[in-house]
């Protein structure tokens, strides 16, 4: 994938305890927006500190984004800000297992990034982080009306406890 966002550092290049600050452009911040199906970044930068052991480089920092989604009731805009601590883990890629090999991830193999063992894309993996960290569901204001008005229930109003409750009301409150 062409990503517009792309910080490439090379392994070699990297120092321990370097701190770095990307504050993506315009153009960035489209393609980042059209890459997430956003309607719009206002704001995306990410302020990080890089450690290296060998081939491994840990990024810790912090991420902040405004931007703009889609209500998934309306379609209507809803802002959102993303104020997020984030921790990668940049390693290189595992030899490839068998068709019949089982993998087992951990929680902390969850916030790995693969590289090819000379160069990280420090850009992408931060706009990776922003998908796994805005709202998947956004709701407009105008979203509960807009739903009453469909007739789908709330989750109150669906809920089994909210059948029984009708039941014995409609049984005159023994």
């Amino acid at each position: 994938m062409n990503d517009r966002f792309a910080h490439h550092l090379r392994l070699d290049q990297i120092r321990d305890g370097e701190r770095l600050d990307l504050v993506a452009d315009e153009a960035e911040r489209g393609a980042v927006a059209d890459r997430l199906g956003l309607g719009a970044i206002d704001r995306l930068e990410a302020h990080v500190t890089l450690s290296r052991t060998g081939k491994l480089v840990r990024a810790e920092g912090r991420l902040a984004a405004t931007l703009e989604q889609s209500c998934v009731v309306t379609g209507e805009p809803v802002a959102a800000h993303v104020d997020e601590p984030f921790a990668l883990l940049f390693m290189p890629e595992p030899e490839t297992p068998g068709p019949d090999d089982e993998i087992e991830l951990g929680q902390e193999d969850c916030d790995v990034v693969f590289h090819d063992g000379a160069v990280i894309d420090l850009g992408s993996a931060i706009a990776d982080t922003l998908a796994l960290n805005i709202d998947p569901y956004p709701r407009s204001a105008s979203a509960d009306a807009a739903l009453r008005e469909a007739g789908v229930l709330t989750e109150e109003q669906a809920s089994p406890f909210a059948a029984l409750a009708a039941l014995r009301g409609g049984k005159g409150g023994d």
